[in-house]
């Protein structure tokens, strides 16, 4: 075992100036910084009446695109659930009935697709995967809710608005 030894440590004992006894130059200094920041720009803004700039490869809130003519564009490939690597999408397909393969191209379909918002991370992954271009990021913020069952977002929330049907009301 080793001994432990006192080492007496030197403090240095000069006597302050008058200045420094009275922090004039501290003060000084501080004030200096001080009206340094009064004169930036600021860096909060207002939300709802100023929108910040957002980057152009932004992504947000998803969509599930329609063909031309109305029909849905997803095939339940699940290539967009595989690419996913927070495991945020969930989809099950479906055949399409013997009547209805003559309206659609595809005999698949999803009939059950959702992705938890709360779990996925906006890398765009899912969006690169799918190979009849389906599913698109938009640039609409996510917006803030209490309920963690509003963030599951499912096929109905996520399917853009048909416009063959609006034109027929």
């Amino acid at each position: 075992m080793e001994k432990l030894t006192n080492r007496a440590v030197q403090i240095d004992r000069t006597p302050m100036t008058f200045g420094e006894r009275i922090y004039l130059p501290s003060i000084a200094k501080g004030l200096g910084i001080t009206l340094g920041h009064i004169f930036k720009k600021k860096a909060t803004t207002s939300y709802p009446e100023e929108k910040r700039p957002f980057s152009p490869v932004f992504r947000g809130l998803h969509i599930l695109n329609r063909d031309e003519n109305g029909a849905e564009r997803c095939t339940a490939c699940g290539l967009c659930a595989l690419a996913c690597p927070a495991e945020a999408i969930t989809m099950e397909a479906a055949e399409r009935k013997a009547g209805e393969e003559m309206l659609y191209r595809e005999e698949k379909y999803a009939a059950k697709y959702e992705i938890n918002m709360l779990r996925c991370i906006f890398c765009g992954y899912c969006e690169e995967a799918c190979p009849k271009d389906a599913i698109y990021l938009t640039e609409t913020i996510m917006p803030s809710n209490y309920n963690r069952a509003s963030f599951i977002y499912k096929k109905e929330d996520l399917l853009i608005p048909n416009p063959k049907k609006q034109d027929s009301k």
